[in-house]
């Protein structure tokens, strides 16, 4: 140590410092947690290794550790040098003396400039990752496993499966990406609480316009005129016998065109509406702008609407999402997924009343997947050991292969944990399950003029051709046929009167009791 001229007292060396238990512990929490954090990265680059919960503890617990351990070094040194303070025997430099002629104080500087440099890297390269994973669908779907199970699987099975969430949920721009990040924050706090609704509700209201999501790709100058589809179904009855329906629909050409017409005719023009429901189901007013700018107003007959009541509620300009209202997270109804299974020949038709009875097991209700899974794996062979008792032996192999592709319709769809099943969530697309269409083209809806918005099923689509059991063979249609003579109560009645999921009002999105 050295002296100091006229004074007697010693020089604490400022290395010195860091020398005691919580600097020490400061230092080893800090190397600890970096080492660990190249470990689990080196992990995910090189072997392929992913774990939601693994990226959490890489991606923000750890560099916490790091700057905690720096924190509690300095004050361990802000501790001691305290505490030397009250030794008069002990001259305390204010600032660390940096004498580079030393060999150890230069060892010891580079030393620590080497380790801040890397410190402040990790810490720098995990803060980029980290955004990258908040952004990422594993973080948006699987972290929060519970509550967002339901919709990830939906997601997973979808047309968007390559589309992030972020794209469609927050999309471009710093104000929309502060806001998702603040409404994410509540959404965390309900997790961590245990607060969270069940089923989760929509995002209608906060999603943001889709002129700034869907349009990004699905651009309207783009569409095309119609689309040529064909539709199989398979009925409930012994043989299951296939339908099938060839449609033009008619998506509609060019949305700007001064002629446009078709599905998309609705987003070329101004189209506004004010909905009574949380939901958009209960539709009373509608409006379309004019070339020369004038609005052209249509109300419900059925359910008449006072100006002073339109002023309680939000008038909306119609866009892709109040029709395509789940592109991304769609549960299917039973029938439909059934349908498609027996089309690609995962069910067997030749099993007697296969779609009848294992819609029943998948339409029951359950408390749990488990209790699901049980139930089909037992209910569909005890059908036919009971009423085809030969067929559980010659047709074993598609027994149990309908007990799977059933379970997995049931995994796909039912969710109860999250009290979620297949009409939970209303997609207004078409008009089967759900009022779509026939929300505002219900006959219904007349302007001051007495004109009305149709309810003209060939506005949007034709029958081309039409193949199941009441119509005879080589029989051309022009309008669709029920399966069932109904007379004119098709005309009538919305088919969502009929197919709506069970206990779900569609009127208004409220539950039947």
């Amino acid at each position: 140590m050295a002296q100091r001229e006229g004074d007697s007292r010693k020089i604490m060396s400022a290395e010195k410092y860091y020398m005691n238990i919580i600097s020490l512990l400061g230092m080893l929490t800090s190397a600890i947690s970096a080492l660990v954090i190249i470990l689990f990265i080196a992990l995910q680059e090189f072997m392929g290794f992913e774990n939601p919960y693994l990226e959490i503890i890489t991606l923000f617990l750890l560099p916490g550790g790091i700057l905690f351990g720096g924190v509690l070094t300095y004050f361990g040194a802000w501790r001691a040098r305290n505490n030397h303070r009250k030794n008069p025997d002990v001259d305390l430099p204010a600032l660390p003396r940096l004498d580079f002629n030393d060999p150890k104080k230069l060892r010891l500087t580079i030393f620590f400039a080497l380790v801040t440099v890397v410190f402040f890297a990790i810490i720098g390269v995990t803060t980029i990752k980290g955004f990258e994973f908040t952004e990422s669908t594993t973080f948006c779907g699987e972290v929060c496993h519970v509550p967002m199970e339901p919709e990830h699987v939906a997601w997973q099975q979808s047309p968007h499966a390559r589309v992030r969430c972020v794209e469609c949920h927050v999309g471009s721009g710093l104000n929309y990406y502060i806001k998702a990040k603040i409404n994410g924050t509540r959404q965390l706090y309900s997790i961590l609480t245990g607060t969270f609704p069940t089923p989760i509700p929509t995002p209608v209201h906060n999603l943001r316009p889709a002129r700034g999501t869907c349009e990004r790709c699905h651009w309207p100058e783009k569409f095309v005129a119609a689309r040529y589809k064909i539709f199989s179904h398979n009925a409930p009855n012994e043989e299951n016998t296939r339908r099938e329906i060839q449609m033009l629909i008619k998506i509609g050409g060019n949305p700007a065109a001064p002629n446009s017409s078709g599905i998309h005719w609705h987003i070329g023009r101004e189209v506004g509406y004010v909905a009574t429901d949380e939901r958009r189901m209960d539709i009373p007013y509608v409006t379309v702008k004019k070339a020369d700018g004038t609005l052209e107003e249509f109300i419900s007959q059925e359910k008449p609407i006072s100006k002073a009541e339109l002023e309680k509620h939000e008038k909306r300009v119609m866009d892709c999402i109040d029709c395509h209202t789940r592109p991304a997270h769609s549960f299917n109804p039973p029938s439909l997924e059934m349908d498609h299974r027996f089309a690609a020949g995962k069910l067997d038709p030749s099993l007697p009343y296969l779609k009848r009875v294992s819609g029943e097991l998948l339409e029951k209700p359950y408390k749990t997947t488990e209790e699901a899974t049980a139930a089909i794996a037992a209910g569909i062979p005890a059908y036919y050991a009971k009423n085809y008792p030969a067929l559980v032996t010659s047709k074993a192999a598609s027994i149990k292969q309908a007990v799977e592709q059933i379970q997995q319709i049931y995994s796909r769809n039912f969710f109860p944990k999250m009290k979620v099943e297949w009409g939970a969530y209303p997609t207004q697309i078409g008009h089967f399950y759900f009022p779509g269409c026939f929300r505002c083209h219900d006959g219904k809806h007349k302007n001051a003029a007495g004109k009305v918005i149709p309810k003209d099923c060939n506005l949007c689509h034709s029958v081309i051709s039409q193949t199941q059991e009441n119509i005879p063979k080589g029989t051309q249609v022009k309008e669709f046929v029920h399966p069932v003579d109904i007379g004119d109560e098709i005309m009538k009645s919305n088919c969502s009167d009929c197919h709506a999921p069970n206990g779900v009002d569609v009127t208004g999105g409220e539950k039947k009791h």
